[in-house]
C-alpha cells in the first residue's frame, strides 16, 4: 500500500511540476490588443488614429487639440505614442487619436 502511494504522489509531482513552471516562465499576461479604426467598438465611437482625420460634420463637437492622449480615459503617459483606454475596455489606442467618449483630462493642482 505505502508503494502505491509513493508511486501516486511521484506521478502527480511528476505531471504538475512542468504545468507549474510554464505557467510562471510563459504565464504572463498578454499585452492588450490595439484598437483599430475597423473594430466595432472603435466604430461606435467615431475612433481615428489621428486627431486630424476626424470629419468635422459627423462629429462637430471634435476640436484639433482633443486628442486621446490629454483624455482623462487615457491610462497612459501623455508623452506616449499609445496606451491603453479605460473606454474600450482597456485596448491600446493611439496617443494622437480621437473619439467621441473624449473627456479633457483635469489640469494638475497648481
Amino acid at each position: 500500500m505505502n508503494s502505491r502511494r509513493h508511486f501516486l504522489s511521484k506521478l502527480i509531482v511528476s505531471t504538475a511540476a512542468p504545468a507549474i513552471l510554464c505557467r510562471s516562465a510563459f504565464g504572463q499576461t498578454p499585452p492588450p490588443a490595439k484598437l483599430e479604426e475597423s473594430d466595432p467598438m472603435a466604430a461606435a465611437l467615431g475612433y481615428k488614429d489621428n486627431t486630424t482625420q476626424v470629419d468635422a460634420q459627423k462629429y462637430p463637437q471634435h476640436k484639433p487639440e482633443q486628442k486621446c492622449s490629454n483624455c482623462a480615459l487615457f491610462q497612459g503617459k501623455a508623452e506616449d505614442a499609445s496606451g491603453p483606454c479605460g473606454a474600450v475596455g482597456g485596448k491600446v489606442v493611439a496617443g494622437n487619436g480621437w473619439c467621441m467618449v473624449y473627456a479633457k483630462k483635469p489640469d494638475a493642482a497648481k
